[in-house]
């Protein structure tokens, strides 16, 4: 089928370059109402962090890759760029890698799930202004499909690949029940706030920030309905925690093994789990020597997180399988909107209702008016399929499918149900 899809991503270019292109979501509309009717007759943007990607069914065959690239280039004006820096697919393979964007196999940390929302939202985005019609809705429903039973039915987007979420996945291994208790973390640059936010989403029970710069602490906590403590004075009520989680840009240590010593004797030396993903290292490393400390540093972190990417990269090839499939059920799909196999399954689907009832009442009929009825009722078919059949063969005639022919072709199957019919069979 025509589908046409261009992309620049973290394979291709730089963070520099990425960030350059990235489209807010009034420029994706801003391009897709200057690409409607020029380039596509359907088309929808997925621009996120580490790639930009153009999916559309071209007006005609003489649209290319490199017309499309220019044009987004026209609105977004990006130095350096040049045509190693995209990747170009077309029909099925184009297909293929959106089912693959949408898996997480196609992203820079394999398996993440957060880039099947953003495929979600890309496509509503297009169908809410009309850009995306009939073909991109079923090629999106198969990619959702693909992407659903990616994380369902294989373990590709299982276990912490980022250091904060390990730290996270490993603080409730300590602590079966973390809505009990409660946690400080100091910094609330991105590190700290993406911690922050994976300890509230695990339902911490209470969560508190601290940051040199109060107002950066004020705004995160106001976002996580968290506390503030002045970064001044916390270590005086450090004794109060029962997670301390750094991620700081300091030189130099934050707290020293004295002061956990401290602490611990005023928690009457109750199990407290430190977790230091800054770097430089904020917390002494000696502080694990201390009886009922539970210490990890950014390098035993990034040991869990190695170990659950390859076992991530372990279950691309089940995924594979996966998008195989879904891939196949769409082909076979837009292969059925073909002018011949719908004239043969139109025509089986109206045999198979005549012959039907014709068994369920032929006894009414004397054996000799059971032939009699018989060659009416086909008779009856042959003439209400007559004008659909001729219609149906001038698609044919026409060369490959066009849009306007697969959408009649597919209005004609669901009107009659042909395509549950042969999934009931199937």
């Amino acid at each position: 089928m025509n589908l046409l899809a261009t992309s620049i991503n973290h394979k291709t270019a730089s963070i520099e370059l990425r960030e350059a292109l990235y489209l807010s979501s009034d420029e994706i509309k801003e391009y897709l109402k200057h690409a409607q009717g020029k380039y596509f007759s359907e088309s929808l943007i997925i621009s996120t962090c580490n790639r930009t990607e153009i999916y559309g069914i071209p007006v005609s065959q003489n649209i290319s890759h490199q017309e499309i690239q220019s044009s987004l280039l026209q609105l977004k004006s990006v130095s350096g760029l040049t045509t190693d820096n995209f990747q170009n697919y077309f029909s099925g393979n184009a297909i293929r890698h959106l089912f693959s964007v949408a898996c997480g196999i196609d992203s820079l940390m394999v398996g993440d799930n957060q880039i099947f929302k953003q495929v979600k939202d890309s496509f509503q985005l297009a169908e809410e202004n009309h850009y995306a019609g009939f073909l991109m809705k079923r090629i999106f429903d198969s990619a959702v499909r693909a992407g659903k039973r990616a994380i369902t039915e294989t373990a590709i987007s299982e276990g912490a690949v980022t250091v904060s979420y390990a730290a996270v996945q490993l603080i409730e291994k300590i602590f079966s029940n973390l809505s009990r208790k409660s946690a400080l973390v100091i910094g609330a640059g991105e590190t700290g706030e993406i911690a922050a936010k994976h300890l509230k989403e695990r339902g911490i029970g209470s969560l508190t920030i601290t940051n040199r710069t109060y107002e950066r602490a004020e705004k995160l906590a106001e976002n996580l309905n968290a506390k503030i403590l002045p970064f001044n004075n916390f270590k005086e009520t450090l004794h109060e925690f029962d997670i301390i989680l750094s991620a700081t840009s300091s030189d130099n240590l934050i707290l020293t093994k004295e002061d956990i010593r401290a602490s611990m004797k005023k928690r009457n030396y109750n199990s407290c789990v430190l977790m230091d993903i800054a770097i430089p290292r904020d917390i002494d490393p000696e502080a694990k020597n201390i009886d009922y400390v539970f210490y990890n540093d950014i390098d035993s972190l990034n040991i869990i997180v190695q170990q659950n990417l390859a076992k991530r990269k372990e279950e691309i090839p089940k995924v594979e399988k996966i998008i195989d499939e879904e891939l196949a059920g769409f082909l076979s799909w837009f292969n059925s909107l073909e002018a011949a196999p719908a004239i043969k399954d139109l025509r089986d689907f109206f045999e198979a209702v005549r012959a039907e009832e014709f068994e369920k009442n032929k006894n009414r009929f004397s054996a000799e008016d059971q032939e009699k009825v018989e060659i009416i009722t086909k008779r009856i078919i042959n003439k209400i399929l007559h004008h659909p059949t001729v219609e149906l063969k001038k698609f044919g005639e026409n060369g490959t499918n066009n849009d306007e022919a697969a959408i009649k072709i597919s209005i004609i199957r669901e009107l009659f149900g042909m395509d549950k019919k042969n999934e009931k069979e199937n």
